[in-house]
């Protein structure tokens, strides 16, 4: 008989059941959550189980590792399906969520999501902490504008290297002015050169990775669109056709359909943002600043005609998904179509 376990993972504990094929519990109990006690449980146990779920998290890849590592067959589970299929529990706990993903195993109702490699987890890493330091940067250099604001101090467009000078010109004599400024400046410094270094890090893999190179060659596509694609994609082959990449990333329209009700939303905002927010900045940039013409470009300008600029950058970022997954599938060239003749 086969044996099915579903783990509930947490962050001290984590809730373990073990049904069989008929669907009957066999065991249940909260295990560490780390990898070595997990093994050391399904060793003990004596059961041929077959099947290892977790819902994907936080802890999910790094316990997923040390699991296949030694032989068991793991999946992570669809965060939103496992939910949806156990929002009829009246009562949840992290028990009966176990129970639910051991279940969902057993009768096949889940959908796996991909587990990035070692590389992509850390150009993944690097990536977020990019993001958290740039964000965090304008958060304090938009804080001391609003600050001198009050004051009718006002900083005006500057240059990212002119604005520690422009500020202190600006609080010049002010006492108070330059103590909380002041730190605030020191601050920024810091937060500075910890961008600067880490989007160095991000530059000089995108120099070193062919695939980046290549998808660089399409227009809109820097070094921080093709990084970014390249590690969340990971592994190209996984995706059946090119076209479904852009509903991977929650590029397409939502739909509801139930009898005489029929409504058609935004995107769905599934998968993940940051991908998505990369190849919508480049479909901006295709539309407004890039000078060579292609062939996308005047699709996009086509959509743009008929349902506005917005949309049009959404469906040219839907589009660009795959295209640049054609372009590593097939390891082509970017296709510029004929230019337009000038008048």
């Amino acid at each position: 008989m086969d044996y099915y376990a579903g783990i509930d993972v947490s962050l001290e504990q984590s809730s373990v059941c073990v049904v069989d094929s008929s669907g009957k519990i066999v065991r249940e109990t909260k295990v560490a959550s780390e990898p070595g006690a997990l093994l050391r449980y399904f060793d003990d146990l004596g059961l041929p189980v077959v099947r290892v779920g977790l819902e994907a998290g936080p802890l999910s890849q790094w316990l997923r590792e040390g699991l296949v590592g030694a032989g068991l067959e793991v999946v992570l589970l669809e965060t939103r399906h496992v939910k949806a299929a156990l929002s009829a529990m009246t009562v949840k706990t992290d028990r009966k969520d176990a129970r639910g993903i051991a279940q969902l195993l057993r009768m096949g109702w889940y959908h796996p999501v991909h587990a990035k490699s070692s590389d992509a987890q850390a150009v993944r890493a690097l990536l977020v902490g990019r993001k958290l330091l740039q964000s965090k940067l304008l958060d304090v250099e938009l804080s001391i504008r609003g600050i001198l604001r009050g004051y009718g101090l006002k900083v005006g467009e500057v240059r990212q290297g002119r604005f520690e000078a422009r500020i202190l010109e600006l609080i010049e004599g002010h006492e108070m002015l330059e103590t909380v400024i002041g730190a605030m400046l020191q601050a920024r410094a810091a937060l500075w050169n910890a961008f600067t270094r880490l989007h160095r890090e991000m530059l000089k893999i995108a120099r070193a990775d062919p695939v980046c190179r290549h998808l660089m060659s399409a227009p809109g596509v820097g070094a921080l669109v093709a990084v970014t694609y390249r590690s969340s994609v990971d592994d190209p082959g996984r995706f059946a056709k090119s076209r479904t990449v852009g509903a991977y990333f929650g590029l397409t329209p939502r739909k509801y359909q139930s009898g005489e009700t029929d409504i058609d939303g935004g995107i769905t905002k599934v998968g993940d943002g940051m991908v998505r927010t990369a190849l919508y900045e480049a479909a901006h940039i295709i539309l407004t600043r890039a000078t060579r013409f292609s062939a996308l470009k005047r699709w996009a300008m086509d959509v743009a005609k008929r349902r506005g600029m917005k949309r049009a950058k959404v469906a040219l970022a839907r589009k660009l998904a795959t295209v640049l997954h054609r372009m590593w599938m097939d390891a082509t060239a970017f296709c510029w179509g004929k230019e337009p003749a000038i008048a």
